[in-house]
């Protein structure tokens, strides 16, 4: 069968380069590891030129099949299965990248994409180690690419081809058609959560932390094959830093995306998913510190290894969670099952690079060189190999609580999460939080190999009773508020916040005195005043929360709640402040008024204007005004996803989202105008109260009016008593423009009504028509937060990013202009970035 209008070869060309790639990455892997193992040079040399080729190759396929897919999305070719379900014709242009990595392919395709691109990199600049470790990244690519085929093996299809046909995976009637897309109208779409701009750039940048984390792996993998095990160190180290950068801004700009983009109220939840890219960076940090106590003094050499590699190793593994459909309904972030035969070849993928490389770290354990004296407590690396420590233990406590879907499905238990997930990662982590705080305050202070006795208490007391100083006026201006876990906990969040203040502190008196200000050598120091920095805000913001919707300041309760996707919690209906259209409502220190909604160009998407109003207690004269405008999905059956509005200070965050709203534009208003003969001063009586008629006003000019004395216009000026005493007012007009006559109806939303000025009697009387509408009442309810100082959760997360740039620049040796390009580049995206947040 012919079928009609089909676009064929675009689909073709992909596929072609799936496979061109797929191949180019076979014969790059056997010919960089054929490469690695000569000694000749002369043969050496052209097998690295065979392998660059081949690399060089599945490069440039990869990056053809991106365009090719992006072209089909683009052009809403929906007889292609990824557009049909990723793509739709609504959908705003910005978005149409975030449809490529939505899905299982395109986001694989992604990480392939900027593997080439490191791949680059390591030719140029790696020398000596160029084959090694492009051996192992070659074969990485040879599985990624692998999960893009969709080729069959007997009944077994080889990973998912993102070219398929919609007419050859879908059963229906109308594919039997040869016009069949003519009854195609749209695709489904991109997944209403990740309609938000930081979807555009998280991914890439998470993804791009993602794949820098095999090049240390890579590196260490080439120390042990080469048996030169602790020269990988060196051009490793400036890698883990970068990947440390990439991987830390890629979390945060998805905890900045949960922030704007969904209603749990705040950046963090303790997702498997969040939790899964977490893991990696802990034990990553944990590792180049290891690495940095290696360069300075021969010690932790062997954790340098089991880091480095445990970094990579935890990456694949939280492909596995989020890819195989094994977390269930436990994220709101994990892929779906994606088959047996894909969850086969993950699980192929993890173990391909787990076994070998702990064995080989195992098998090469006694060769490893080591100094057999024990580092002295008094020195710089024996404190960092203890913050190492903790970190690779939070890391492993964290893997551990996320994984308990893993341990249900392959021992048919059936544990359960506590009810508060939150809290029971929390009581742990606020542990973490005052060690790495005191740890990375004092530890710096210390030199390497040994510190004279009484050194460090002269350096640190000055920055400690400053903290302390600091930390005590908090507690009295400003105290922390989180009581319901208990004073237990609350004061270890003090402490906690003691912790992060004194880091904060003395990294900074650290760089004045320790380094006497040169900013040149100050990366460490600068990177962990940014993290501390960074901990004081998520404590305070966190601590601090305040909800200020609260039903209880109109007295309208529709008991509204429901369980948070997220967080598992059950929300409060009292935290949800009901407003009704054009109906001032008190909610903290503002007064907010629904004004409208209006439709946005996607299906279902509608927006509600919120205006916001602060007075002065004594004068009442409005001091603040703005405007924000939350809007929400509304689906099949009244559900919703509901994206929020931020107001933003210096200071702190008002943060509001649409908790429930309904659709009712598609029902018929059946009410029809009773028209009420009426003079001024006259009274009608309408269900809910009466309708005073104070006076008919020609040509207004007030709030809503504007006309001159030359028109040709008459407004009635209306007063509604409802039966509750509450009084509103309405103002109808009638105008003559030429021969012409308009009405401007107006609308008392509160009382359902509209009043519309029909016309003038023989006895100059008013026609006034009346309309109470059979329509529910337009309302919505509201839930707002105050999150206090959470600017520095985004600002110590720049300045931590800033400082392991300028780390990574000095470890790489680079020259003075790339060096600057490097931070100059680095400071404009982090610029760039802190923009787009707020």
């Amino acid at each position: 069968m012919q079928f009609e209008s089909e676009h064929l070869l675009p689909g073709q060309i992909g596929h072609f380069f799936v496979l061109l790639a797929f191949v180019a990455s076979i014969i790059s892997t056997i010919a960089y590891f054929i490469a690695a193992r000569k000694t000749d040079l002369a043969e050496k040399k052209s097998w690295l030129s065979f392998a660059r080729i081949a690399f060089s190759t599945q490069l440039i396929s990869a990056a053809i099949i991106f365009i090719t897919i992006f072209y089909i999305c683009a052009n809403h070719y929906f007889e292609y299965l990824y557009a049909y379900k990723h793509a739709s014709k609504e959908l705003e242009p910005k978005y149409l990248l975030a449809c490529i990595w939505e899905g299982q392919e395109g986001s694989f395709l992604l990480w392939a994409i900027w593997h080439s691109i490191l791949g680059i990199f390591i030719i140029f600049r790696s020398k000596e180690w160029e084959a090694p470790v492009m051996t192992v990244l070659s074969f990485a690519q040879f599985f990624l690419l692998m999960m893009l085929l969709g080729l069959y093996v007997g009944d077994v299809r080889l990973g998912s081809n993102p070219f398929v046909l919609t007419r050859n995976e879908i059963a229906g009637p109308i594919f039997s058609r040869p016009d069949y897309l003519n009854f195609i109208k749209d695709g489904v779409g991109l997944n209403v959560l990740l309609r938000n701009y930081w979807m555009v750039i998280h991914p890439p940048v998470l993804f791009l932390g993602f794949a820098a984390t095999i090049i240390p792996f890579a590196y260490a993998y080439a120390g042990i094959q080469t048996k030169r095990f602790g020269d990988w160190v060196a051009p490793a180290l400036p890698w883990a830093l970068f990947c440390a950068c990439v991987l830390g801004v890629g979390i945060m700009m998805g905890g900045k995306w949960a922030y704007e983009s969904l209603s749990f109220g705040g950046y963090w939840a303790w997702d498997p998913v969040e939790n899964a890219s977490l893991v990696p960076w802990l034990i990553l940090v944990a590792g180049l510190h290891t690495m940095v106590i290696f360069k300075a003094t021969g010690h932790s050499l062997k954790a340098s290894y089991l880091f480095v590699f445990l970094t990579f190793i935890f990456i694949l593994y939280s492909t596995f969670l989020t890819r195989t459909g094994v977390l269930g309904d436990t994220s709101v972030h994990a892929f779906t099952d994606a088959g047996k035969a894909i969850n086969v070849m993950i699980l192929l993928f993890v173990a391909a690079f787990t076994l070998p490389s702990i064995a080989m770290l195992i098998a090469n354990l006694k060769k490893m060189p080591s100094i057999q004296k024990e580092e002295s407590t008094n020195s710089r690396e024996f404190w960092m190999f203890i913050g190492s420590l903790v970190f690779f233990l939070a890391a492993i406590f964290i893997i551990a609580k996320t994984s308990i879907p893993v341990y249900n499905k392959i021992l048919g238990t059936k544990i359960a999460q506590p009810e508060d997930v939150e809290f029971s990662y929390n009581k742990v982590i606020v542990l973490v939080a005052i060690i790495i705080g005191l740890l990375s305050a004092v530890t710096q202070y210390f030199k390497y190999k040994k510190t004279e006795p009484g050194y460090i208490l002269k350096k640190i007391a000055v920055p400690t009773l400053v903290a302390a100083g600091f930390t005590a006026l908090v507690a009295i201006f400003y105290p922390l508020t989180y009581y319901k876990m208990g004073a237990g906990f609350l004061g270890a969040v003090y402490i906690a916040l003691f912790a992060s203040i004194y880091a904060v502190i003395a990294n900074g008196a650290y760089i004045w005195s320790g380094l006497n200000g040169k900013l040149k050598a100050a990366g460490g120091s600068i990177a962990h005043l940014g993290f501390a920095l960074m901990i004081a805000g998520i404590l305070l913001s966190s601590s601090n929360k305040n909800v200020i919707s609260s039903s209880s300041a109109n007295g309208i309760n529709l008991q509204i709640s429901g369980k948070d996707p997220l967080t598992k919690q059950t929300d409060n209906p009292l935290e949800n402040l009901t407003l009704i259209r054009q109906v001032p409502a008190a909610m903290g220190p503002y007064e907010v008024t629904y004004l409208k909604d209006s439709l946005g160009h996607e299906k279902g998407r509608r927006f509600y204007e919120l205006l916001f109003q602060r007075r002065d207690a004594a004068t009442k004269k409005i001091t603040e005004k703005f405007t924000l405008k939350p809007d929400v999905y509304i689906m099949k059956d009244n559900n919703m996803s509901s994206n929020p509005d931020t107001k933003t200070y210096l200071t702190k965050d008002v943060f509001t989202f649409i908790s429930y709203a309904i659709d009712d534009s598609k029902r018929e208003d059946t009410a029809q105008f009773v028209i009420k003969e009426m003079a001024e001063g006259d009274t009608a009586f309408y269900s809910n109260g009466i309708v005073i008629l104070n006076k008919v006003v020609k040509n207004p000019v007030n709030e809503k009016y504007t006309f001159s004395a030359a028109d040709a216009a008459l407004m009635a000026d209306i007063t509604l008593i409802s039966k509750d005493s509450m009084h509103y007012k309405a103002m109808p007009l009638i105008k003559v423009d030429g021969e012409a006559v308009s009405q401007v109806d107006d609308t008392v939303y509160a009382q359902n009504m509209y009043v519309k000025f029909a016309g003038v009697t023989e006895g100059r009387k008013i026609k006034l028509g009346i309309k109470e509408s059979d329509k529910l009442i337009q309302y919505i309810t509201l839930k707002a937060y105050v999150f206090p100082y959470i600017n520095l959760v985004w600002l110590g997360l720049i300045i931590m990013a800033l400082g392991i740039v300028m780390s990574a620049v000095k470890r790489a040796k680079l020259t003075a202009f790339y060096a600057a390009l490097a931070l100059i580049v680095s400071a404009a995206g982090l610029f760039y970035m802190f923009l787009l947040a707020n």
